[in-house]
Formats: structure tokens, C-alpha cells, sequence
């Protein structure tokens, strides 16, 4: 069963509960008030009733009617004097001239339980006869006489009045439920159509289709802010699922690049290997080379091992360590290291003023060194580079530059990736894995800090770093 039914039965049977309620305390009341006036008829009859059946008019107790003796009593009323035996000394019919008139089923004895002071009982008879007519019958005892006086009105004219009342209430109730069906139908398939296009949304969703909202989310309505909230939750899982595929793409070319870098040295290692078992041992240069490639490309592997180590580590999210270090000491000492590597080149040094921050010395010396081993690799021999620390907005700025060919604009966004090379025909001997960039973009995250690349048209590149520093930071 549908949720639109069931709000409908439900909303059906409490409005029918409530006409129930409603037309049984009418008709209840209505009954009562009815008997009323028929017992002030039937008390206002005695008096008509004792002069028609007997002379005497003065039995105690019956006492003379508004109207007097000649009060109009209603058309098939019935008298009857009747004694201490039960035998009925004589009666009464006021037709008015109709025929066929019903007379009232009395019980034998009479009964006299619930009498009042006055010795009368007022109780419900049916008809002698065929007819379904009732009676509304008043028995009142006269013990110093010996008589019992019987007065009865018909109740043809209560019975029509309540009979079509409840056909009315009956009528009503059903052209109101009718009714009430027909609008809540209306209402209720209105209002639930929003659900109704949450559940297609839904189905779209589970078919694979992320880009799926609901339509006309307004937060003023139950439904709505569920809708708004569903839009809200799908724009969260499909930025996830957005950002898995992505995290999934990249450990997949991550992975492919990785093992086309290692099968470079691993070749040339089973190469020359297949070298020495073929002879090159007997001819000493032969072996002295395979010795020396074999040695040069396993250090090559092991850097790149070690590199590939640091950044699985730096990928892991765990903070690094936090202690104040001197910057202005870590790019000092890179720059002297780097001036030795390279003594062709002019490598300068401008703006070192003391400049604290909080993190861990060897990852510090480790961007800096990548910064200037990518500049001294990626740049003919002899370019000058200049270095540059200095503060600005609380953060320490430090500014790798060379004179070389800079990169094209369109790659400038990529040289932070893992095994990126702006330059396609860079050899490995020159060009390293392309994993120093990628470990200097990580470890400066990783510091709260940030990393970029400037490359003016025939200016060469700027790599530009920036951190808290220690007295700024939380």
C-alpha cells in the first residue's frame, strides 16, 4: 500500500469517526428531546382520557392540562382504565375519524417499577398489530380506587423525525467523505509529487547518474528542506566520488610511471649482468664498465626508491615535526652546497634576515636543496640563479630563480606531479625521475604552507615558497 493511500484512508477514517460521533450525539439528543415533549403529551392527555372513559374526573392525581378537557391530543392516541386484576374495564381511541387505527401491546402486569411519587411509569410499547407503529405509554396506579389509568401516544411522528434525520446524516457523511476523498486525493498527490521526483532522482543516482538533483528544493516546506538536504548530501558524494576517481587515476599513473622509472635501471642492471656471464670478466675493461654501470644504476634506483618512500610517508597525512627551525640557516648552507656541486655557476643569495619557522629541519633542507638541484639540472650550464628569502604577511617567502628557458604556460601546473617532465626528450641522466618537485610540493603542504611556479616568456621559471612563520602560526 501506497503512503498516498494510506494518508487518505487515514485521513477518511478519522473524519468519519468524527461525523459518527458527531450525528450519534445529534440524534441521541434529538431522541431525548422528542420523548420529552411525547411525556408532557402523555401527562397532558390524562385528564381527556379519564372524561372520555369514565365520568369520574376527579381520580387524584390527574390534574387538568393546558386547554382543558378539550385539548387537541395527537391522532391515535390511546386511553384505557384498567383494575387491580388487569382486566380493562373500559377504553379510548382518539382517531379523528381514521380508520385501522393501531393500539399499543401492553405487558401483563403492567409494570410499576421506576413509578414516581404520583405512582406513574411512562415505558416504550410496540403495536398489537401489523403495524411498526410505537407507543409511548404512561401507567399511573390509583390503589385507594383499584384502577389503573393507561395513556399512550403514538410515536409515528418521533420515529419520521428521527428516521429522516439519520437518513440526512447518513447522506451528508457520505457526499462529505466523498467529497473530503476527492479534494485530499488532489492534495495529498500534489504535495507528495516532490517525493514522487526524489525517488526518480534516486533511481537516476543509483543508475550512476551523479549529476542528478531535485528540482525545486525550497526550504520552507518539510519536503522541501528534505530535497534541499538530498541536493546538498548528492553535491558532497559527487564531489567525493569525483575526488576517489581522481585520487584513483593518479595512484594509477603514479604506479605505471613508477614501474616504467625502476625497469630503466633493472634493465640495465640484468644488461650488463648478461654482459659479465657472457665474458666481459676475462677482458678487465669490459668488466670494469659493467661493474660501473651496474653501480651507477643501482644508486640511481636507490635514490629513486628512497624518494618514492618519502613521498608514500609525506602521503600518509601525519604531521611532521614542529619545532622552530632557522630558515635563513637551512638556505644558507643549501646554497654553499649548491656552489660547490656547481662552481660554473653563479648562484646568489639576497635578503637572508633571521626568519624562524615551525617544522622539521631535514624536510626544510630537503625542499630547498630539490628546489636548487631542479634549477642547476633543468637549465643549461652556467645559468645564473638567484635565491631569495625575505617576510611578507606573516609568512616566510623564499624565491628560486634562474635565466634558462622557463617552461611553456600550459605545463607550468604540472611540474609539481610525480614523475612530470616539462621537457619529453630530457634524458634520465639529466632530468632526474621527475619526483623532486612532487616531494617539495608535498613536504610544504604538509607545513601549511604553499608552492608556485612563475615562467615569464624567455625569463626562465620562479618557484616561489611561502610559510607561517613561527610566531604566526596556531
Amino acid at each position: 500500500m501506497t503512503l498516498r493511500t494510506r494518508l487518505l484512508l487515514a485521513l477518511l477514517g478519522l473524519v468519519a469517526l468524527g461525523l459518527l460521533v458527531a450525528g450519534v450525539a445529534t440524534f441521541t439528543s434529538l431522541r431525548s428531546f422528542l420523548l420529552d415533549r411525547v411525556d408532557q403529551q402523555l401527562r397532558e392527555a390524562r385528564e381527556p382520557v379519564v372524561l372520555s372513559l369514565s365520568s369520574d374526573s376527579q381520580l387524584p392525581g390527574v390534574t387538568q392540562g393546558p386547554g382543558g378537557p378539550r385539548a387537541n391530543l395527537p391522532p391515535g392516541t390511546y386511553g384505557a382504565l384498567v383494575d387491580s386484576s388487569g382486566t380493562v374495564l373500559s377504553k379510548t381511541t382518539f382517531s379523528y375519524g381514521q380508520s385501522n387505527t393501531a393500539v399499543p401491546r401492553l405487558p401483563s402486569p403492567l409494570p410499576s417499577a421506576g413509578a414516581d411519587d404520583s405512582g406513574t411509569t411512562v415505558f416504550n410499547a410496540r403495536s398489537s398489530g401489523s403495524s411498526s407503529t410505537g407507543f409511548r405509554v404512561l401507567v399511573q396506579r390509583f390503589p385507594t380506587r383499584g384502577l389503573i389509568l393507561v395513556v399512550a401516544v403514538p410515536l409515528t411522528e418521533t420515529s419520521q423525525t428521527l428516521d429522516r434525520l439519520l437518513a440526512i446524516e447518513v447522506l451528508v457523511s457520505i457526499l462529505v467523505l466523498a467529497a473530503l476523498a476527492a479534494a485530499s486525493w488532489w492534495l495529498i498527490k500534489r504535495d507528495l509529487r516532490p517525493l514522487e521526483h526524489m525517488a526518480e532522482t534516486a533511481d537516476a543516482i543509483a543508475a550512476g547518474d551523479l549529476s542528478q538533483r531535485v528540482t525545486r528544493a525550497e526550504p520552507r516546506t518539510e519536503v522541501g528542506r528534505l530535497g534541499f538536504s538530498l541536493n546538498a548530501m548528492l553535491a558532497q558524494i559527487e564531489v567525493a566520488f569525483a575526488e576517489r576517481a581522481a585520487t584513483e587515476e593518479k595512484l594509477r599513473r603514479f604506479l605505471a610511471d613508477a614501474s616504467h622509472e625502476l625497469r630503466t635501471p633493472l634493465t640495465s642492471i640484468r644488461g650488463y649482468a648478461e654482459v659479465f656471464r657472457r665474458g666481459a670478466k676475462d677482458d678487465p675493461e669490459d668488466l670494469a664498465t659493467a661493474m660501473r654501470r651496474i653501480e651507477e644504476e643501482s644508486k640511481r634506483m636507490g635514490v629513486m626508491v628512497e624518494e618514492l618512500l618519502v613521498l608514500a610517508r609525506l602521503g600518509e597525512g601525519r604531521e611532521p615535526e614542529r619545532e622552530p627551525v632557522d630558515l635563513k640557516r637551512i638556505v644558507t648552507d643549501a646554497v654553499a652546497d649548491a656552489r660547490a656541486a656547481a662552481p660554473d655557476r653563479e648562484i646568489c643569495l639576497d635578503g637572508a634576515d633571521a626568519t624562524t619557522v615551525m617544522g622539521d629541519d631535514h624536510q626544510l633542507r630537503q625542499v630547498v636543496a630539490n628546489l636548487l638541484a631542479n634549477a642547476r639540472e633543468h637549465t643549461p650550464v652556467g645559468t645564473p640563479v638567484h635565491v631569495t628569502l625575505a617576510t611578507a604577511d606573516a609568512q616566510a617567502v623564499l624565491d628560486v630563480a634562474d635565466e634558462g628557458p622557463g617552461l611553456p604556460p600550459d605545463e607550468a601546473d604540472n611540474v609539481f606531479e610525480p614523475f612530470y617532465r616539462a621537457d619529453p626528450s630530457r634524458t634520465r641522466d639529466t632530468g632526474g625521475a621527475g619526483l623532486g618537485l612532487a616531494i617539495v610540493a608535498a613536504i610544504v603542504e604538509a607545513h601549511a604552507g604553499s608552492v608556485a611556479v612563475s615562467s615569464p616568456e624567455g625569463h626562465g621559471a620562479r618557484f616561489t615558497v611561502r610559510l607561517p612563520l613561527a610566531d604566526k602560526q596556531v
